[in-house]
């Protein structure tokens, strides 16, 4: 290779590594341009962190008056709920006592006619063949009003033999009567009703002495 050609080629060389360099020192000057660090963040005023403060309390105060309306809503509601119930309560109540009314008062009506039937039996001659069947006939239809009473909870008091109770008894004569306990009820001179634990009518009845 003559001595022109290495000049040359050298110079060649030259050229191309100092391209490489303006290369080189380009790419960081752009780094060192992106990777400047970012403006720092300014504290906010002594005004704006007081509006913030404030801010932050009225946000608490609204919680907790929400918070107290959803409570004074499910109170109130608890109430209207309660309110419903017990007039349902007193709707069934005031029902309850017009059926027992009308029960007793229905009833009341019908024990004269209960009162006769017993009466006629009482009264007939059974050991006369046609009168016989005539008791009969009586007798059932008696039976089938208690049956009908007892069907709807109206009870027959017939305290034979029962210790007398003012509650239910009203004593109309009292005898001394041999084996018989002292206030020992023996003879029923009218039969009492009770519908439920109330009496529509108490039983007459004669009771022992001491």
């Amino acid at each position: 290779m003559s001595e022109e050609q290495k000049v040359s080629v050298e110079e060649a060389i030259e050229t191309v590594l100092g391209e490489e360099q303006e290369t080189v020192t380009e790419t960081e000057s752009t780094v060192e341009a992106e990777l400047v660090e970012p403006e720092e963040v300014e504290e906010p005023t002594e005004q704006e962190a007081n509006m913030i403060e404030e801010l932050g309390k009225k946000l608490a105060l609204t919680e907790e008056k929400l918070a107290a309306t959803e409570k004074e809503l499910a109170a109130q509601e608890a109430l209207k709920q309660a309110a419903i119930k017990n007039e349902i309560r007193k709707a069934g109540i005031d029902a309850e006592s017009k059926v027992k009314r009308t029960l007793k008062r229905f009833t009341e009506e019908l024990l004269p006619v209960a009162d006769s039937l017993e009466m006629a039996v009482s009264h007939i001659d059974k050991d006369n063949e046609a009168l016989a069947k005539m008791a009969e006939g009586v007798e059932l239809t008696l039976k089938s009003m208690i049956d009908s009473f007892a069907k709807v909870g109206i009870m027959q008091i017939n305290p034979v033999g029962e210790q007398a109770n003012p509650d239910k008894h009203q004593i109309v004569s009292q005898q001394k009567i041999e084996g018989k306990a002292a206030n020992e009820v023996v003879v029923v001179m009218q039969k009492g009703y009770e519908y439920n634990g109330q009496i529509i009518r108490p039983a007459m009845v004669m009771v022992a002495s001491a």
